[in-house]
């Protein structure tokens, strides 16, 4: 039966056993990889603009036809500029010149206005730090102020947590036929990870979840961080401290380093036929140490966070 309206296509997406993959790495166990790049903004952000403005709306925070605002590494603010554009809302993204020009384009072509923040003094192109982070912050909130405009903040708004707690989980679960084992997930904004492990839990409790980050910005793991700058764009910011995992079970934590990442999102290309970014690659290369390590011969779940199609101006396809 045909959709009414785009929102109604967000999730339910597809899940693949990368089987060639683990093959070709020579480890022991599965991988099943759940396709968020194919929601209608190609990332898993779309669950949580959807969750979040929702919420809002139920809540009476968001007025009707209110302009909402929010900082953005592209996929959050192509989400919202989806689900604001179906549901009459103007929407406003900020986001720092550190991210892939694809994102801004994408953007402004759903009808969003996109605001680009400078990046900290030193800072590299491909390589959004947490100094970057906090002044994309500091500008949405300036905008949000001026324009009497509702801040979707999926940094802390538990639309984004429960978007994956309902959705995410579940679908998960259901796609492995109740098999998985253990879960991992690059931090962002922490919400997959939260939501996801909450509901995998709830269906085994023995199940484990592990946080990946960036080698050397390994803030949630309590390690001092020693390189913030990184190409994983969309999280791994070194914030330590993420409203969205607290109390949250982590069972363990698991770093991967920028060519680590890219080598894995090349071969999920190559070997499975999924054009992945850099934090798919991030979780394709983690639950590959897992399987090789802690979890050997277990069934690890991870999400495939977006499109390939988002970094081909960067070094991923170079």
């Amino acid at each position: 039966m045909a959709a009414n309206s785009i929102i109604e296509v967000i999730g339910r997406t597809p899940a693949v056993w990368l089987d060639r993959l683990t093959a070709s790495r020579g480890v022991e166990g599965r991988i099943l990889a759940k396709l968020d790049h194919l929601n209608p903004g190609f990332s898993k952000k779309d669950r949580v603009a959807l969750g979040i403005i929702e919420a809002a709306r139920a809540e009476g925070t968001l007025r009707p036809g209110q302009t909402v605002v929010e900082l953005t590494s592209g996929n959050t603010g192509t989400g919202l500029a989806i689900v604001c554009g179906a549901m009459g809302h103007p929407f406003i993204a900020v986001m720092s010149r550190g991210n892939s020009e694809e994102r801004a384009r994408m953007m402004r072509a759903l009808g969003a206005e996109v605001v680009l923040v400078d990046q900290a003094p030193g800072g590299v192109p491909g390589q959004v730090s947490g100094a970057d982070l906090a002044l994309v912050e500091a500008e949405a909130q300036r905008i949000a102020r001026e324009r009497d405009a509702f801040r979707a903040d999926q940094f802390n708004h538990p639309g984004n947590l429960l978007a994956h707690y309902t959705g995410t989980g579940p679908e998960l679960w259901e796609d492995s036929g109740g098999s998985l084992t253990a879960f991992a997930d690059f931090a962002g904004s922490g919400g997959s990870f939260a939501g996801t492990i909450r509901a995998l839990k709830e269906r085994n409790p023995s199940l484990r979840g592990h946080v990946v980050e960036p080698q050397g910005a390994e803030a949630l793991a309590g390690k001092a961080i020693t390189d913030p700058g990184h190409p994983i764009q969309g999280g791994g910011y070194a914030m330590a401290d993420l409203a969205l995992m607290r109390d949250v079970p982590v069972d363990g934590f698991v770093s991967v380093s920028g060519d680590a990442a890219r080598d894995a999102a090349r071969d999920l290309a190559r070997l499975e036929g999924i054009l992945a970014g850099f934090s798919s690659g991030a979780n394709v290369a983690a639950a590959l140490d897992l399987l090789a390590g802690p979890e050997r011969g277990g069934r690890v779940g991870i999400i495939i966070c977006d499109s390939g199609l988002k970094y081909l101006s960067t070094d991923l396809w170079a």
